[in-house]
């Protein structure tokens, strides 16, 4: 966990672990590439890619809507999942129109709730993101002298943070800064040696051998590896007893905790990450509030990638407790912003084979999300993961029927269970397949909270760990930190 050769990563070392602990016999895949749960399904018969298209096109029309309604999750967890998601998947590979192996694909990311996407490989292999100064070292770099609150950034404007995705809205881009704070907040306490420092110690030495804190590990490196467990033990809490909860079935999450449903299953599934798990962009809201008593902003107004001006800093309590906005339910009605990514994302047709798509269909991120699973990835229909599951099977929407389609994209199947089930979260297929992939990444790793007995969440985040409670404290302290003008970064503007 804490004794890393120089420049080498989490990943590294836990491949290594793979080959040693596993034979090469064992059919599990090592955790840097993608993989399938069932077979790749290709595309059989003789219907043209136009015609395909023109049926997968329907199929998303009918999700269109200009009516919103409020889902049990708050708007914030939307984009939680979205952080949540760059902290265990990039693929830098695969592209709609090619057809791809996914078990070829390596996944850039370590696929562990680790928050590779804040702390990089550490201080040493990433130094980039951390102080130079002696009095704030293990410190993440944060803020800028035009915004303190904005990400450390380059002189283009680039965000130096683990993950550059993390700055594609100012929502997101936010949540991976308050991550940032909260680091830089309990490395202060644990400098000053108060109460909570010693709170800290106590739970990240919790299920870890004395002598890896005391004979394995630099001392000067020693708060900083004991803050960074810290956090990534609460956020694991929040994933695990929050985000999911939210967003999918709680008997799914409860089945994935008792039975391994997908035995031998990749790390990081396409099943998951190219369908099942991109149900958030059905939970987008077409505007948000970003302070209270302000007037709600289109979703593409809120872009990221470059400087952000203090005007656009949120206020969490907007986006995560019990007065924040809500996220649209998990199902198959989607906002119709969405139906119209702008320039920015999208600025150009498809090729899918020797037919043009044009660009006005190449706007829409659902018929993306579909092209990529039939064109790409070429994953099973929605009927062959029930069928392998043993859960009934739903029928094809009409929109495919009329186009002589019987099998549905995993994608729309997952979010139609939803709907059907009428609970407004993941059920059936996708729940199953969202629950146990993250069931099995927190198994997986042996310093995950599944595997540390008796971990309570520190009481300094009020009675419950939440992601509200959690935001409420960074926005209480941010600061007090120490040294704290010492950690911009970044030109004035």
């Amino acid at each position: 966990m804490t004794n890393t050769a120089h420049g080498m990563s989490r990943m590294d070392l836990f491949m290594a672990e793979c080959l040693t602990k596993h034979s090469l016999n064992d059919p599990r895949p090592l955790p840097q590439v993608f993989g399938y749960l069932l077979d790749e399904n290709p595309i059989t018969g003789n219907l043209s890619t136009e015609h395909m298209v023109n049926a997968f096109d329907a199929l998303v029309e009918t999700m269109r809507t200009a009516k919103v309604s409020d889902g049990p999750a708050d708007a914030g967890m939307t984009f939680l999942g979205q952080f949540v998601d760059h902290d265990i998947t990039l693929d830098t590979t695969s592209a709609i129109g090619t057809v791809i192996d996914p078990r070829s694909i390596r996944n850039v990311r370590t696929p562990n709730l680790d928050l590779d996407c804040v702390y990089g490989d550490g201080p040493e292999a990433s130094n980039y993101l951390y102080s130079a100064d002696h009095e704030t070292e293990g410190f993440l770099l944060f803020g800028r002298e035009d915004n303190p609150y904005d990400l450390a950034r380059n002189c283009q404007g680039r965000a130096l943070i683990g993950d550059f995705r993390n700055d594609e809205n100012i929502i997101v881009s936010q949540i991976q800064g308050a991550f940032i704070c909260l680091h830089n907040i309990l490395m202060t306490h644990m400098a000053e040696g108060d109460d909570a420092a010693h709170d800290i110690s106590d739970c990240a030495q919790m299920g870890v051998r004395r002598d890896v804190w005391h004979k394995q590990l630099p001392p000067r490196l020693k708060g900083f590896e004991e803050v960074r467990r810290f956090i990534r033990l609460h956020y694991q809490w929040i994933v695990l007893n929050e985000m999911l909860p939210a967003f999918v079935d709680q008997a799914d999450i409860d089945h994935a905790l008792s039975h391994d449903i997908f035995p031998c299953a990749p790390m990081m599934p396409a099943e998951f990450s190219v369908a099942a798990y991109r149900f958030g962009h059905a939970t987008v809201q077409p505007q948000y509030t970003l302070r209270k008593g302000e007037t709600a902003l289109e979703l593409f107004a809120l872009r990221g990638f470059g400087f952000r001006d203090p005007g656009a800093t949120i206020e969490m309590a907007q986006f995560f407790g019990p007065h924040a906005q809500k996220a649209l339910p998990v199902g198959t009605e989607m906002a119709k912003t969405l139906f119209e990514l702008p320039d920015n994302i999208v600025s150009s047709g498809l090729e899918w084979g020797n037919h043009q798509i044009p660009v006005e269909q190449a706007k829409k991120l659902g018929l993306r999300n579909i092209l990529r699973d039939r064109s790409a990835m070429q994953l099973p229909s929605g009927q062959q993961m029930a069928r392998h599951l043993g859960i009934p099977e739903l029928p094809a929407p009409k929109a495919l029927k009329d186009h002589h389609i019987t099998k549905t994209p995993l994608w729309f199947y997952c979010l139609q269970e939803a709907q059907e089930s009428k609970k407004k979260r993941l059920s059936g297929v996708g729940g199953k397949i969202v629950a146990s992939v993250f069931v099995r990444l927190l198994k997986e790793d042996p310093e995950s909270i599944l595997n540390l007995h008796g971990f309570e969440p520190w009481s300094g985040f009020d009675k419950t760990c939440t992601m509200a409670n959690v935001m409420q404290f960074v926005e209480k302290h941010r600061d007090h930190v120490r040294n704290r003008e010492s950690l911009y970064c970044g030109p004035k503007q």
